[in-house]
C-alpha cells in the first residue's frame, strides 16, 4: 500500500536518502562513539570535548568565537564552558583591548586532558576511516570543504546552529 500524503511528491520523499539527514546520522554515531571513549576516561561530554579541542587548537577565544568555530548552539557552548571552568580545565582572562570580553584558555589540567584525548581521537578516526584509501579521504575532505563553503554562501553561517 502506498503511503498517503497531503502534498504532491511528499510520499516519495525518502528521509534516509536526504543528504542532510544522512550526514546528521553519521555525525551523531561518530560523536557518540568518540564520546564513549573519552567520557569513560576523562569524564567529558561531546560539547565539552569540542570546546576543549577548539580552545586547545586556537587558544584565547571568547565563548562567541567558540560558537562560531564549532557551529554549536550557544547554550551548549555556555554549559560546556561553565563545566570546564568548574572542573579547572579552562580559565577565563579579561581581554586586554576590550574588558567586556572574556578569553578562554586551558589550564595545566586542561592541557593534560587535551593531550590525553587527542591520541585517542586520532586513533579512533584512523580506525573509522580505515576502509577508505588515502585518495578517498582527501576527496571526502575536499567535498566537505566545498559543501561547507556553499552553505556559507547560502547564508547558513556557522554560529548557533544545531550540532
Amino acid at each position: 500500500m502506498k503511503p498517503k500524503s497531503n502534498e504532491a511528491g511528499a510520499a516519495d520523499f525518502a528521509l534516509e536518502e536526504f543528504l542532510p539527514y544522512r550526514l546528521s546520522v553519521v555525525t551523531n554515531r561518530a560523536s557518540r562513539l568518540f564520546a564513549r571513549r573519552y567520557s569513560d576516561r576523562f569524564g567529558l561530554t561531546i560539547p565539552e570535548w569540542r570546546v576543549l579541542a577548539v580552545v586547545g587548537r586556537f587558544g584565547g577565544l571568547s565563548a562567541t568565537e567558540v560558537v562560531e568555530r564549532t557551529a554549536m548552539d550557544k547554550v551548549k557552548v555556555s554549559r560546556a564552558v561553565r563545566a570546564l571552568l568548574d572542573r579547572g580545565l579552562l580559565a577565563r582572562e579579561e581581554d586586554a583591548a576590550d574588558r567586556r570580553v572574556q578569553r578562554l584558555g586551558m589550564t595545566a589540567a586542561g592541557r593534560r586532558v587535551h593531550a590525553g584525548v587527542v591520541p585517542q581521537a586520532r586513533g579512533l578516526e584512523a580506525e573509522w576511516l580505515a576502509p577508505l584509501s588515502t585518495q578517498e579521504r582527501a576527496t571526502l575532505h575536499a567535498l566537505l570543504d566545498r559543501l561547507d563553503a556553499r552553505l556559507a554562501e547560502m547564508g547558513a553561517g556557522a554560529a548557533g546552529g544545531p550540532d
